[in-house]
């Protein structure tokens, strides 16, 4: 029940999980109306009673009743559009009772505080009194990776790993309130066990773990299951729920070996560099550019960063971290040295008088958008390069295979295919709101600096 009016019923052993939505069921009821059969209580009235104590004086309820195969599906009141019914994925928790008429269960719904809930300010623990990479200025902050989307300025307090530090300090201010954790760490936070976990999208991203009771989220931040040698690889979460992102969810979007991709991209700079051009390679500062400067062969010649991804490096070596140290393509450079360079540059850097001191070159783009036809001509490149921090369709049916995810929540990419496809699959899932979703997927754009 809710609100007086019955949602959902079903036998004792039927997992919820199972029951048709009404939605669905009401379309099948008029493409077949053979399989099912339309029962109407409306001239009896029936008693509610608990399974410990049944009361006479119980008040009654009247309803339409439908059934298929001796299996009770759906309750509604007599005047109520069953395509208006609440769809049984969210009713999330029940207490059984019984209707003496029909001997069957009847799932009841407790008034109970979410653990986590979407909010005009962003994914919200009630409980904890937290949220977790907020849009707007909050009191306490949980970030799970450093990118500008997920990273915003104006909060009170940030709680973030250690490893997105450095780079928080740089965009968001030295001064900054913060408490910096390692992975695995447990964190009480007003009785809520909060926990940060690789999530191998870029360094120091982490899936945010949240329990309380019993039960347990997972957010998953941005994330990729391959490792990429740089950032600490994906961990499986065991949870309830879900919250994955899904940017590449559809099936177009699979990604080759990274292995592959890299051979692909020092053939391309080595061919360059025997021709006396110099290779630009477009990527974002924070994740990209230390994903390929770790993985390149840089025996084929000298390594130029521009200075916004030259300033992050700098931060993230003096932390310690494996970056690889190379020179910032400034005008103190020989300009003869970049001929058979490779410089690394933010995507801002396309177009501007930036990449004009480097005198003839062949420009690519390193990103899983380059896995859709037509993005690399539009962008004028010479080549373009699928490489994504980012979990493609495979990776994404597979980390909630792994985390045993019983329902999943998805956010900001393509949603409702992906979370379509999951229902479709039996797996229980419904998509953020539009408003939350628009918030994230900018990455650092707006951050970028073209003009070093």
């Amino acid at each position: 029940m809710q609100d007086g009016f019955f949602y959902g019923l079903c036998p004792p052993n039927h997992s919820i999980r199972r029951v048709v939505e009404f939605e669905l069921l009401s379309r099948e009821l008029r493409n077949n109306k053979r399989n099912f059969s339309l029962v109407s209580v409306s001239e009896q009235n029936f008693s509610l009673a608990n399974e410990s104590e049944r009361n006479p004086a119980a008040p009654t309820k009247k309803a339409i009743l439908l059934m298929q195969d001796g299996f009770f599906y759906g309750l509604c009141p007599p005047n109520h559009s069953i395509r208006r019914v609440v769809k049984v994925q969210t009713i999330s928790c029940f207490q059984s009772y019984l209707i003496p008429t029909f001997e069957c269960s009847l799932m009841l719904q407790k008034s109970k505080t979410p653990l986590l809930e979407f909010t005009n300010k962003g994914l919200y623990c009630p409980i904890g009194q937290f949220y977790i990479d907020p849009f707007y200025p909050v009191d306490y902050a949980v970030i799970t990776h450093a990118h500008a989307d997920h990273a915003r300025l104006g909060m009170k307090f940030y709680l973030a790993h250690k490893d997105s530090i450095p780079i928080m300090k740089i965009r968001l201010g030295m001064g900054i309130n913060f408490q910096a954790v390692d992975y695995n760490q447990n964190l009480y936070i007003n009785g809520v066990n909060v926990s940060f976990h690789p999530a191998g999208h870029i360094i120091g991203s982490s899936q945010i773990r949240v329990e309380y009771k019993g039960e347990v989220w997972l957010v998953s931040g941005d994330y990729k299951l391959e490792d990429d040698g740089i950032s600490a690889p994906y961990e499986a979460v065991k949870c309830h729920t879900f919250i994955t992102e899904c940017t590449f969810g559809l099936p177009i979007f699979n990604w080759k070996p990274q292995q592959t991709i890299f051979d692909d991209i020092n053939l391309w700079w080595k061919t360059n560099a025997d021709n006396g051009i110099a290779s630009i390679i477009y990527a974002y500062s924070l994740g990209k550019a230390q994903r390929i400067l770790f993985n390149i062969d840089s025996t084929i010649g000298p390594v130029f960063e521009h200075t916004t991804i030259h300033t992050l490096n700098q931060a993230l070596i003096e932390s310690g971290l494996p970056v690889p140290k190379n020179k910032k393509a400034d005008n103190l450079v020989d300009k003869s040295e970049f001929s058979k360079a490779l410089i690394i540059a933010p995507p801002s850097g396309k177009g501007s008088s930036w990449e004009k001191k480097f005198g003839a070159s062949s420009q690519a783009s390193a990103s899983g958008w380059m896995a859709i036809r037509g993005f690399k001509n539009r962008a004028n490149l010479d080549k373009g390069f699928v490489l994504s921090d980012h979990s493609d369709w495979g990776m994404l049916l597979k980390a909630i295979e792994i985390n045993q995810a019983e329902r999943v929540i998805t956010t900001h990419g393509y949603t409702s295919v992906f979370s379509r496809y999951l229902n479709e699959i039996g797996i229980e899932s419904i998509k953020a709101g539009q408003d939350f979703e628009d918030q994230f997927g900018t990455e650092e754009v707006e951050l970028e600096d073209s003009s070093n």
